[in-house]
């Protein structure tokens, strides 16, 4: 592989970490930031450091012999330190719009407003309570499986991203842009890869039941409000993540 090519790789990596973490990383020089469109194929790699942070406090908090749902927890805390908790916002902006409004562009305001409604919050308390518990489940007998969920869950992201329009013409999803197939494919591509080196077989069920969560959201951001947002697909990455962790859990 050229040097350049390396060079390229590498800044994607980056830059997916920049997009999709709060982790302190090295600047990177503005021009890095116009592919960002190019580098959805890393938003897999994002996934693995974000899961395997959490795997690895979760599993250190087990051998300090601390219970199961205390080290959930502490995973969970990790999960939301490293990015920000950016999907959660995501989650509770996307169910306070898509179901606290009846209009198109009425739904559009309330995700831009930063004020979590009922919806949102409920969402938030459903989403925590089934991870922690989830987590606590797999995390003694298959920590593999939150890494794998949480690599999954971001390579679906682009897909989206390529298969609905904006529906603003602002924001952060505008601003990333369309990815092309090429990007999607082999960000899907290194997803299930490390999804199956992390925990196995059991990964094409959840990623049948990832797919189906992210078509159902689809289908609803279309419908209600004419495509996607960066909302939305913090949105997907939580629902993603949910539905995978429960296809892994269903297999113990």
């Amino acid at each position: 592989m050229p040097e350049n090519d390396k060079a390229d790789r590498a800044r994607d990596i980056l830059v997916a970490l920049a997009l999709l973490t709060r982790l302190p990383l090295p600047r990177l020089p503005d021009a890095a930031f116009q592919r960002q469109a190019r580098v959805v194929w890393a938003f897999p790699l994002a996934g693995l450091v974000v899961g395997g942070l959490a795997a690895l406090a979760g599993v250190l908090a087990l051998h300090a012999g601390l219970p199961a749902m205390v080290a959930a927890g502490l995973a969970l805390v990790v999960q939301c330190a490293a990015t920000g908790a950016m999907h959660e916002d995501g989650l509770a902006d996307t169910l306070d719009g898509l179901w606290g409004g009846h209009t198109r562009e009425r739904r559009l305001e309330i995700m831009k407003d930063s004020t979590v409604g009922a919806y949102g919050a409920i969402a938030l308390v459903l989403s925590l309570g089934l991870r922690w518990a989830l987590i606590a489940a797999l995390l003694p007998v298959a920590p593999g499986a939150i890494v794998a969920a949480a690599c999954l869950s971001r390579a679906g992201m682009p897909v989206l991203m390529a298969a609905l329009p904006h529906a603003r013409d602002f924001g952060l999803s505008h601003g990333v842009g369309r990815p092309t197939a090429r990007a999607c494919a082999i960000g899907l591509s290194l997803g299930l890869a490390l999804a199956w080196l992390a925990a196995g077989a059991e990964v094409v069920t959840g990623a049948l039941l990832g797919a189906l969560a992210l078509a159902w959201l689809a289908r609803q951001a279309r419908k209600r409000i004419g495509g996607q947002t960066g909302d939305i697909l913090g949105a997907s990455q939580q629902l993603g993540e949910i539905a995978m962790l429960l296809a892994f859990a269903a297999h113990l």
